[in-house]
């Protein structure tokens, strides 16, 4: 390590799937800063989010932790407020945890007042970050300002991210130098390249997330006629009979409800297509964007002294399989890009074994020479970026939904006649399958991937039984082995405290 403290630089895009970068998608989607990075980075093409949707998966990045572990298991449900993360263990090796942007944490009541304005939103500051610059999807104050002082005339969220125009793809009422994107990154550079060295900026950046809407010229940069079809095994009817869930999912979350201004629009392929290449000119926008911070770390000479990390909290659907957000349980709601350049080891290499959403924590921390709480389950990706591979590495990711609302209980679960606590399921995914396994008696999905992949389920195959008895005990014992609360490596005796990791 340098004699001076070396900078961390910690990017997370909201809702953008990993195949904008390897996969279906990489050839329509302009993305060539990330892919820049790539060559001189360590790239996890099978990287999954441990939990959705946003908030739950940005305290389980931040917190290293599972969320049946953390508890936060949807938006708004509170995140204990002595929860160790990664703004909290870099404050001890002395760096101020900077936020541009959000992170997305609904506070623990116990530290509040009842009437304290912190108790009500889901989108506020998790412990140990210092908020530089609030940049939050339904108040972001600093950019409306902005805006207002420009001249423009700013309505209300959501409607400042309508369409300023009758067709889909019209341009958001913002020109894109003055973009929520454009925002932030400007202010991300005038008040971090002035400090000293020794920085940790944490930089979260709200799009491709919907409302769907771009400034010009990225609203129509991407011809929807160039785009491969949404993946499907037949139409909406034949998706929903897969399983009892689907359907539910497609009635929360229909695609009238990623774009404003058009409540009764209708997944026609045209409309479909429209709003897959508005997604993609949105994660073209933060791909410029990104590009403008590397080149200025560069022009500041401090590239080779910072670790950068990029990757986003969950998936998007985008119209596979008739669904659109990412509360769901097929892989493009939870596979994500991961990124990471570390300056001592610069190395264009592709790492394909599984890796959680969980690890980032534990490997900034080990990169600083920080101690890993023990309550983290990730586990360190460093080993990968000096170009090793670790031993006995995990054969599967796992992630975890929770679709119920303790205090207003969801459609889903009223459809499917589930308590809160029942609201749930937990994915499995290895090398060759894929289990769903739904609480309270539901039945299970089985994916072969050596098949048609996730167009068929096996679950229901006499054949596949010995498959399914196998991955519901691997799931069974990962939730044995990592499930655990605030003390589960601490023992008390005679001599003391004893905590091990």
């Amino acid at each position: 390590m340098p004699s001076t403290k070396p900078n961390v630089l910690f990017i997370v895009i909201d809702q953008l799937r990993a195949d904008c970068l390897w996969g279906a998608l990489a050839d329509v989607t302009s993305m060539p800063n990330l892919r820049a990075l790539m060559d001189e980075a360590v790239s996890f093409t099978r990287h999954y989010s441990v939990v959705n949707p946003c908030g739950p998966s940005r305290a389980s990045i931040l917190t290293g932790q599972y969320a049946m572990n953390h508890g936060a298991v949807r938006n708004g449900t509170p995140l204990p407020q002595d929860t160790p993360n990664i703004a909290t263990e870099v404050r001890k090796a002395g760096y101020l945890p900077l936020l541009y942007g959000y992170t997305d944490s609904a506070q623990d009541p116990r530290g509040y007042d009842a009437n304290d304005p912190a108790l009500t939103s889901y989108e506020e500051v998790m412990p140990g970050f210092h908020e530089a610059v609030e940049m939050r999807l339904e108040q972001s104050l600093p950019w409306r300002a902005d805006l207002l002082a420009k001249g423009y005339d700013v309505p209300p969220y959501p409607d400042i991210f309508r369409p300023n125009g009758p067709r889909l793809d019209d341009a958001a009422l913002y020109c894109a130098e003055d973009s929520d994107t454009a925002f932030l990154t400007d202010q991300f550079l005038r008040g971090l390249l002035g400090r000293p060295a020794g920085w940790f900026a944490h930089l979260t950046y709200i799009r491709p997330h919907p409302p769907l809407v771009a400034p010009a010229p990225y609203n129509r940069m991407v011809d929807p006629s160039t785009l491969p079809p949404p993946v499907a095994m037949g139409d909406q009817a034949a998706e929903q009979a897969r399983h009892p869930f689907i359907g539910c999912s497609h009635a929360r979350v229909p695609i009238a409800s990623v774009v404003e201004g058009f409540a009764d629009l209708q997944p026609t392929p045209e409309n479909v297509d429209t709003l897959r290449a508005v997604y993609l000119g949105l994660a073209a926008e933060v791909d410029h964007h990104i590009g403008r911070v590397i080149a200025a770390l560069k022009t500041a000479g401090i590239y080779d002294d910072t670790l950068l990390v990029v990757t986003a909290d969950h998936g998007e659907m985008l119209g596979d399989h008739h669904a659109w957000g990412k509360q769901t349980f097929y892989d493009a709601a939870y596979h994500t890009p991961l990124i990471i350049r570390d300056p001592h080891w610069p190395r264009g290499r592709v790492v394909e074994l599984p890796t959680e959403s969980i690890d980032i924590a534990p490997t900034i921390l080990e990169w600083l020479g920080q101690a890993v709480p023990d309550t983290m389950d990730g586990r360190s990706l460093l080993p990968f970026l000096r170009g090793e591979t670790p031993a006995e590495w995990r054969d599967y990711s796992f992630s975890e939904l929770d679709f119920g609302d303790p205090v207003t209980p969801t459609s889903t679960q009223i459809t499917l006649g589930l308590r809160t606590e029942e609201a749930n399921f937990c994915i499995l995914r290895g090398a060759q399958h894929t289990l769903v396994h739904f609480n309270a008696g539901l039945a299970p999905v089985l994916f072969d991937h050596a098949g048609a992949g996730e167009m068929r389920d096996i679950a229901s195959e006499a054949a596949a039984q010995p498959v399914l008895l196998a991955m519901t005990r691997a799931l069974l014992n990962h939730r044995m082995r990592h499930g655990g609360g605030r003390f589960r490596r601490t023992m008390i005796s005679q001599t003391g405290v004893a905590t091990t990791q």
